[in-house]
């Protein structure tokens, strides 16, 4: 038997040369083409769409709101949500772009099923202050708003993921996303997040990789971290008892970033995860079932 030949290395600007040529090719030899998750949704779902076979970034709505695409391998990508307003029936998709040459235009159009999402009403008591919050803490809560503000404004960018969310902690869904609740009965809100349960100091991890772009007590939300995974997605972290990363810090999926607590305005510890898709705050046990890393369809041959 002969023996093996010797593996052979390239160098590292090789291999990137490589790796650059084999994503031309991809994208350059994928038809036009279309994908939206999750196939039915509902009011509040996060929404992705890749389209392949395009020479340069697209434009495209999602129910008449804006995407927003970036390169994603052999394609391009947006991550869109559907407000919690929206009226359930059919939301349109449409995308713009240009096919392989650059000059030929291509449309690339799809529709999306939206059903009622039944969101439940919860009556939940809080410390007074939380509810009518006094004079002395309004400058805090405008710097507070301003910070949350700052921390949303990163650059689209790629993703900065390599592979799907996944929870930032196992434990019993106390509320999920959607809840319509009435504080004390008199403050009228909805639940843009998910609570999950867990004990005071039990860990809290990254749903996915990203940089951390907010560490910082805030009068509601508590403790509070917040990621930002590229493409305009963030994850949110709420009513921490510690923090355990910095900002500008990169970290990987399951990740620590904190421990559970009840700081801010809770009725007891837990942690509140919120998804932030662009301007909406979106589902994030929806988010949990989308494939980022879908490949494209094979390519059709003409028939005989």
């Amino acid at each position: 038997m002969p023996p093996l030949a010797p593996a052979r290395r390239w160098s590292p600007a090789l291999s990137l040369l490589l790796a650059l040529l084999s994503l031309g090719a991809g994208r350059a030899g994928a038809e036009p083409s279309l994908s939206i998750q999750p196939g039915t949704a509902k009011p509040g779902d996060p929404v992705l769409i890749t389209v392949w076979g395009l020479n340069g970034t697209p434009t495209g709505t999602l129910a008449g709101r804006a995407l927003r695409f970036y390169e994603a391998t052999g394609g391009w990508q947006a991550i869109s949500g559907l407000p919690v307003e929206l009226t359930p029936g059919t939301a349109a998709i449409q995308v713009l772009g240009f096919g392989p040459s650059g000059k030929e235009p291509v449309e690339l159009t799809g529709t999306l099923d939206v059903v009622d999402p039944a969101y439940p009403d919860r009556q939940l008591r809080v410390a007074g202050k939380y509810v009518q919050p006094p004079a002395s803490v309004k400058a805090r809560m405008a710097e507070d708003k301003a910070a949350f503000a700052t921390a949303f404004s990163q650059a689209l960018g790629p993703l900065l993921i390599s592979q799907n969310f996944a929870w930032p902690r196992q434990d019993r869904i106390t509320a999920p996303y959607g809840d319509k609740r009435s504080f004390n009965g008199k403050l009228q809100s909805q639940h843009f997040g998910t609570d999950i349960d867990g004990d005071p100091g039990t860990p809290v991890q990254a749903a996915n990789d990203g940089v951390v772009v907010m560490t910082r007590d805030n009068y509601s939300a508590g403790n509070t971290v917040i990621l930002h995974h590229g493409g305009g997605l963030y994850t949110t972290y709420f009513h921490l008892s510690r923090i355990d990363v910095k900002v500008g810090a990169k970290v990987r999926q399951g990740e620590l970033l904190g421990k559970v607590g009840k700081t801010g305005r809770v009725t007891g510890p837990h942690l509140h995860w919120g998804v932030k898709a662009g301007e909406l705050w979106v589902d994030g046990e929806t988010l949990l079932k989308l494939n980022f890393f879908a490949a494209p369809p094979p390519r059709s041959t003409p028939a005989p």
